[in-house]
């Protein structure tokens, strides 16, 4: 194994402890900007994700009603209620995403999206240890005065995410500070996804503060709007 990625699961919590559990709820605070560009500003302004840590598998509640909930696996998504009867459903969602950056989602997408997004930053960096996870170290970068190490991250095709190479920047005591990634349903380019303000729930090391922003072809970063806001509550590990 990458010395790096043993370095950054154990100063998470480490690979025993996280296989003690099964799921994650996670109550959180989702804004930013994309949810007012694809017309569903408000949507996940205060809600909930159940998470599956043995396989790819994220259900955010309540979602549009009291009584409704997703349900998300890489090639299907769906609205349900919460007695499990299919309201609208969706294979192969990513085909389904608009090209216009500007044009609005519908519930399935936000569904889909969301879904897999919290899948990914919650289960990272225990996931990059899986079948089919690849990883190979970078050279390191120095920003806001700190020497990162940086871990390429490709996922298999079998996991829906951003991307597949994606690009982790963790500090000195292996927690995660950033994590590059173009996110390739929206089609505006690439991300820099800062993460902060870590907590411990079960034994487990998770930031709570999440800011997405635009990158430009130069590598820097556009720090003007906020993309994505994610402001972590909670989680539960089960």
């Amino acid at each position: 194994m990458n010395d790096l990625v043993t370095h950054v699961i154990e100063a998470h919590g480490g690979q025993d402890r996280y296989n003690r559990f099964g799921s994650a709820t996670v109550h959180f605070r989702a804004g930013g900007s994309l949810w007012r560009l694809k017309g569903r500003e408000g949507i996940l302004r205060h809600a909930a994700v159940r998470l599956d840590l043995r396989r790819q598998h994220a259900s955010h509640y309540p979602f549009t009603a009291p009584h409704l909930r997703t349900s998300l696996t890489a090639r299907r998504v769906a609205v349900e209620t919460t007695v499990g009867e299919v309201t609208a459903e969706r294979f192969d969602p990513r085909a389904s995403f608009p090209e216009d950056v500007r044009a609005p989602w519908d519930d399935l997408h936000v569904a889909y999206f969301a879904g897999y997004a919290m899948w990914t930053y919650l289960t990272s960096p225990f996931t990059f240890t899986s079948p089919g996870f690849e990883t190979a170290e970078l050279s390191p970068v120095t920003e806001e005065g700190e020497t990162r190490r940086r871990l390429k991250v490709t996922f298999p095709e079998h996991i829906a995410t951003h991307c597949r190479e994606q690009v982790f920047h963790f500090d000195s005591a292996g927690l995660l500070r950033r994590h590059d990634y173009t996110p390739e349903v929206i089609n505006a380019g690439p991300a820099a996804h800062y993460v902060s303000e870590y907590k411990e729930f079960d034994g487990i090391m998770v930031p709570t503060r999440r800011r997405v922003f635009r990158r430009a072809l130069d590598g820097s970063v556009l720090r003007d709007v906020e993309l994505v806001t994610i402001d972590i509550e909670s989680v539960l590990f089960i």
